[in-house]
């Protein structure tokens, strides 16, 4: 479903303080299954998300997303692949404070035109599904950091993309909610998503529901199995 060929990415190119940030990337990721990016801090593996969720263009190499090469789209364009193929849950989750959870549920969708109560019957439905639907009209910043994260994969889910990324999901649950949170992803690979994910985290790594690990140190990837 998306590969990647010789890709590298640069920061702050052309100066002093000039940082490779990936070297030489080959990967491809296979639709329908669970990956993780593994690696420390500065491996890279955030780097690599961001280029396969079209957040950023790689300096150079190629990435390609069901045979199409976006590369080097135009952001208007990258913007639209982002809105219909992927779904982000960020590490902080980025909710919206002083709106309710809902709304922050269904910010995604607004730019699409759907109908509002067609929307909001949407994230209703999803919200239910991921047993967060009793704080639906508490403000985001009234919630736990597992309710949140919830909060934040609804938001992922409301425009039914083919792809979620999960940038270090575990990172601020404990071990309980960090189950939970696997159990999600479970029932998305369930339903057909493909499922991208960085993490250090053992318990995330090691977890049966994982197809793949991707190993990166120094902007390099260094095993995959």
């Amino acid at each position: 479903m998306i590969h990647l060929s010789d890709v590298r990415k640069a920061f702050n190119q052309g100066k002093s303080n000039e940082f490779w940030a990936l070297k030489g990337i080959d990967l491809s990721v296979k639709a329908g299954k669970v990956t993780v990016f593994r690696g420390p801090s500065g491996s890279g593996k955030t780097t690599l998300l961001t280029l396969v969720g079209c957040l950023a263009r790689p300096t150079s190499g190629r990435v390609r997303l069901k045979d199409r090469d976006i590369s080097g789209l135009p952001e208007r364009f990258l913007t639209d692949i982002r809105r219909s193929t992927f779904g982000f849950v960020f590490q902080q989750f980025n909710l919206l404070k002083g709106i309710s959870a809902l709304e922050n549920v269904m910010i995604p969708a607004y730019p699409l035109g759907v109908d509002r109560k067609e929307l909001a019957a949407r994230a209703h439905g999803l919200m239910q599904s991921l047993d967060i639907h009793a704080k639906a009209q508490s403000n985001a910043e009234w919630l736990s950091g597992g309710e949140a994260q919830r909060v934040a994969i609804a938001r992922a889910l409301i425009n039914d993309p083919e792809v979620i990324i999960a940038d270090e999901p575990t990172a601020n649950l404990d071990s309980e909610r960090s189950k939970q949170f696997l159990g999600i992803v479970e029932t998305l690979k369930a339903s057909g998503k493909t499922v991208l994910m960085t993490s250090h985290d053992p318990l995330v790594c090691d977890t049966a529901v994982v197809d793949h690990v991707v190993s990166l140190r120094d902007g390099e990837l260094v095993e995959a199995r």
